[in-house]
């Protein structure tokens, strides 16, 4: 990890870029919207430390597609802790990503979502064709989007650029908001807990149907 990433509260707003096996084939590419303040901005590794990855590092763990270091049971779930703490989690199969490669703000301080000007402008997404090219070559076969931002802009890539041998799999982001967006009378009464799960099973089987080689029993 670059030390620029380490001791600071403020936002980076630095790169942070795909996170990929370290050898074998990527069967599947998983795009969210872009790094949060408190996750990936400091730990320069997609969805690691934002809270809703954790929901996501969940299920690719019961694909068998991330192994996470177990020291992460012992720290609080923040980029910055991971990054003091040496940490990353290693990808079989799958390479995780953001439409968005930055922690967008105005100020340094406070988060706000990208804006679609930046989403799909021709540098963000010549970068994400260039992140495509590089994994078809590597098997790719589908692509998982989380969240509106991220969906709205895979498909403007695939409308400019088509690519009709890789699936493409949409889901709720895995936010607080995005999983009671899910839920039957936008989940109230429901808790929380519950719907995490039921995200964490529609996105085992999301990555499958695009393209990920894990047995069905990893659903049960």
């Amino acid at each position: 990890m670059s030390a620029q990433r380490v001791n600071t509260g403020r936002i980076l707003g630095t790169p942070v870029p795909m996170l990929l096996p370290p050898e074998g084939a990527v069967h599947v590419l998983i795009v969210g919207e872009a790094p949060g303040p408190r996750g990936a901005d400091k730990s320069g590794v997609p969805f690691f430390g934002d809270a809703a990855g954790k929901h996501l590092y969940g299920a690719l763990q019961r694909l068998g597609a991330v192994v996470l270091p177990p020291e992460v049971d012992t720290l609080p779930w923040d980029g910055a802790a991971f990054t003091a703490a040496g940490l990353a989690p290693i990808a079989h199969g799958v390479a995780l990503g953001n439409a968005y490669d930055r922690c967008p703000t105005n100020d340094g301080a406070s988060f706000r979502a990208p804006l679609r000007a930046e989403l799909e402008s021709p540098r963000n997404l010549a970068r994400l064709n260039r992140d495509l090219d590089q994994l078809v070559t590597h098997g790719l076969k589908g692509i998982v989007t989380l969240g509106r931002g991220a969906t709205r802009t895979v498909d403007v890539l695939l409308a400019q650029k088509p690519r009709p041998t890789l699936a493409r799999q949409a889901l709720p982001h895995p936010s607080a908001q995005g999983l009671l967006s899910m839920a039957p009378d936008r989940g109230k009464g429901a808790k929380m807990a519950a719907l995490q799960e039921v995200w964490m099973v529609g996105c085992q089987r999301a990555i499958m149907q695009a393209g990920y080689p894990a047995p069905p029993e990893a659903l049960s």
